[in-house]
């Protein structure tokens, strides 16, 4: 992304903005950690665990990200 950014000639660069998301996602919402851990691309539990637990969770996340884009364009809209 930041190499993106850089090309993209834009001056700001997305350091922390994951600590962002999950920040803002402990405080914010009631979602399970682990549909915040995997919106976030993370492994979850043990080995064992993954092995049994298949689901990607989908559309926990979708609704988890749709409600931080919303958050995000408030922000927007402050500033």
């Amino acid at each position: 992304m930041a190499r993106f950014m850089e090309r993209e000639g834009l001056e700001y660069r997305p350091h922390g903005f994951r600590a962002t998301f999950r920040t803002w996602a402990e405080e914010q919402t009631d979602a399970e950690y682990e549909v915040k851990e995997t919106a976030l691309g993370h492994k979850v539990g043990s080995t064992v665990e993954r092995a049994y637990q298949r689901s990607d969770l989908i559309e926990k996340r979708r609704r988890l990200l749709e409600r931080w884009g919303a958050f995000l364009a408030l922000q927007k809209e402050v500033c």
